[in-house]
């Protein structure tokens, strides 16, 4: 049985496939999952991820790393989600000959590097958790802030990590040479908080654009979440567990974990 639950709702159709993960109670969204994306939502031990059908990328992708989480090493075996239909994701065939046309590398969105040691780890290389990032920003400032999420999950006095992420859809940047109607994103956030909530001010968000050079600091691109909200499309909303006033007071301001992840 696939470590994973699916909902989907189509136009004629309701189908779920409840799972381990469901019945184990995993949970990457400690303080609500984000609201205002697809109904096609799946839930695996390693990440929760809300699919957008027609971009064939993910809206987001939830994920908790801890001490248990981490590991190095794993293979990268790219395959076409098993858990979508095959409509609604890309095969490893999209992506053939975008590495020298366009300069992307197949970026996560739930890092491998982070979750390699959960048991459907496996996972992480489906296409549903992958988009086309730029190399020079998968192999700079974007690897650089997943280093400091892993970094702040080895400390002794953190538990857990709690992170989520996705593309986004602003302006034309080109489209998969193999598959012409799918867009590259435009840019990236993330969105990350330490501690049982961010209403305890260590969080921060962070919004980089595809065209963010390899040199940069990931620190120069930390954004509020309301930002993130604003640019979205489909427009999401975070931390729908939080009462709605200490919501909307921290999406609003800067939180204070980027100066723990080395940012001035």
């Amino acid at each position: 049985m696939k470590l994973s639950r699916v909902f989907s709702v189509l136009p004629s159709l309701f189908f779920a496939v409840a799972c381990a993960a469901a019945s184990s109670g995993v949970d990457h969204c400690e303080v609500g999952c984000p609201t205002g994306g697809s109904a096609q939502t799946l839930v695996r031990e390693a990440y929760t991820l809300n699919n957008n059908s027609h971009r064939k990328f993910a809206n987001w992708v939830a994920y908790k790393i801890t001490k248990a989480s981490l590991a190095s090493g794993r293979s990268r075996s790219w395959k076409r989600d098993p858990d979508l239909p095959a409509a609604d994701t890309l095969a490893p065939a999209a992506y053939k000959g975008a590495s020298a046309a366009l300069a992307v590398d197949r970026g996560h969105q739930a890092p491998l590097a982070g979750l390699g040691a959960s048991a459907d780890w496996q996972a992480l290389n489906y296409l549903s958790n992958i988009t086309p990032q730029a190399s020079d920003l998968n192999q700079g400032a974007w690897a650089r802030l997943e280093d400091k999420e892993r970094a702040l999950a080895e400390r002794r006095d953190v538990a857990a990590v709690w992170s989520v992420t996705g593309p986004l859809f602003e302006r034309h940047i080109a489209t998969l040479p193999a598959a012409p109607e799918v867009e590259l994103p435009s840019g990236y956030w993330k969105i990350i908080f330490i501690g049982s909530s961010p209403d305890k001010g260590e969080y921060a968000a962070f919004l980089l654009d595809q065209a963010t050079p390899k040199s940069a600091s990931f620190c120069d691109y930390q954004v509020t979440v309301e930002e993130i909200e604003r640019r979205t499309h489909p427009a999401l909303s975070f931390w729908s567990a939080l009462p709605a006033g200490i919501a909307r007071r921290l999406k609003f301001r800067k939180g204070m974990l980027a100066k723990e992840m080395g940012c001035p």
